[in-house]
């Protein structure tokens, strides 16, 4: 189950080309690390984006002579700001992430503290939930949801 050895001084060598596998311990230091690098690089990648999306932005023109090209100036923008929002979401759950790489907790599901599974979390690395309970939170939420 999770360790309490916190990972924020341990750090594990990976060979090249390194991948997780459900033949070794759940969560041992290897894909620890492994998982971290995944963040990290998601996140510096997000990070990357929006500055991108910054200089894209800022090289504009606002003043486009036609009202139809400022209105779709105006759009364009909205949906990169929206998109940049998604993404600032996503980094906070990126960092969540990496604390429960560094607490011991990550890669155990938050409900019933059992392992949410490599394939899973190749898939979705800030996963917090098991597929099972992943399924059920959203069962629940269709049951409940105000239409």
């Amino acid at each position: 189950m999770n360790t309490t050895i916190s990972t924020k001084t341990m750090k594990a060598k990976l060979p090249a080309g390194y991948r997780p596998t459900e033949d070794e311990p759940f969560m041992n230091l290897r894909q620890r690390e492994y998982f971290r690098r995944k963040l990290l690089q998601w996140k510096d990648d997000i990070l990357k984006g929006a500055g991108d999306t910054l200089a894209h932005l800022q090289e504009e023109s606002v003043n486009a002579a036609d009202i139809t090209d400022r209105a779709a100036l105006e759009t364009d923008r909205a949906l990169e700001l929206r998109a940049r929002d998604r993404d600032r979401k996503l980094l906070l759950k990126i960092d969540e992430a990496l604390q429960r790489i560094d607490d011991g907790s990550y890669g155990y599901c938050e409900e019933t503290n059992e392992p949410i599974g490599i394939r899973r979390l190749e898939a979705r690395p800030i996963a917090t939930l098991s597929v099972e309970a992943q399924e059920r939170h959203e069962r629940h939420e269709r049951t409940y949801r105000d239409d």
